[in-house]
């Protein structure tokens, strides 16, 4: 199963995986239903989540029902339990919206709720990231989990999210980073070939590699950045069970 996860999401492309995925993945869930761990994003509960990861997959990972991994079943705690997210009605942008989220937050939001995305199918809106169709002061949400990587210039982008946010809006901006964490972020623009972009960056459609500055990088936009060790505070209990990392950082960026 890790082998053959691994050469799916490395090979087929992305925005066929986002069509075709889910009902594969259904099928095996039915033979992975159990009470050892639970997804708090559907409520389903299996003997042990799927691998998943594109070199040297992660066990316990991914939920084969909604397919959500280690860092969305993280993110639906969070707004659930430190934010007004699944409180009332709100103007949400989400950005490379995930599978996993997009009918729920519609129920949660109606009209108010955007996806968006320059290339993916899930997407309503069609857009770049770095100049977003959007009037200043238009979100009091803005989603972008593990997106900024990709881009070609995430400060320029960073900006953009900070314009179309209402004045006391937030927005979650998670990255990846991949050990050893640098003290700086390394990009390299003159870096092009798939192979040499995974040796340095992690993944072959990344183009910059996060280090320990990352939360400057987003303050260089005026916004405020919290770093929230959320993960951390949850019970060892609740973590396991719900298949969370207790190491990854919530950063909030709020305007």
């Amino acid at each position: 199963m890790k082998r053959l996860i691994s050469l799916l999401i490395r090979f087929v492309p992305r925005t066929v995986l986002q069509r075709t995925a889910t009902l594969g993945l259904n099928l095996i869930g039915l033979v992975y239903r159990g009470n050892a761990v639970e997804c708090p994003v559907c409520n389903t509960g299996f003997r042990k989540f799927l691998p998943y990861g594109r070199i040297n997959p992660r066990e316990n990972a991914l939920c084969p029902n909604c397919l959500s991994l280690e860092r969305h079943r993280l993110l639906w705690l969070y707004l659930k339990e430190q934010t007004e997210f699944f409180r009332k009605p709100l103007a949400v942008l989400h950005i490379a919206p995930e599978a996993c989220f997009i009918e729920r937050f519609e129920k949660l939001h109606h009209g108010g709720y955007v996806t968006a995305d320059i290339e993916s199918p899930l997407a309503k809106v069609k857009l770049n990231i770095e100049a977003m169709p959007f009037g200043e002061n238009s979100f009091d949400v803005v989603l972008c989990n593990h997106v900024l990587e990709h881009v070609n210039d995430d400060v320029a982008a960073m900006n953009e999210i900070k314009r179309v946010l209402k004045p006391g809006g937030f927005a979650i901006l998670q990255v990846p980073f991949f050990n050893p964490v640098p003290d700086n972020t390394f990009e390299d623009k003159t870096v092009t070939l798939a192979r040499e972009r995974e040796r340095l960056f992690g993944q072959a459609d990344h183009v910059r590699r996060y280090g320990k500055d990352y939360a400057d990088r987003i303050r260089k936009t005026g916004m405020k950045v919290i770093e929230d060790p959320f993960a951390a505070q949850l019970p060892d209990e609740v973590a396991k069970r719900h298949g969370i990392a207790q190491n990854e950082i919530i950063y909030k960026a709020v305007k």
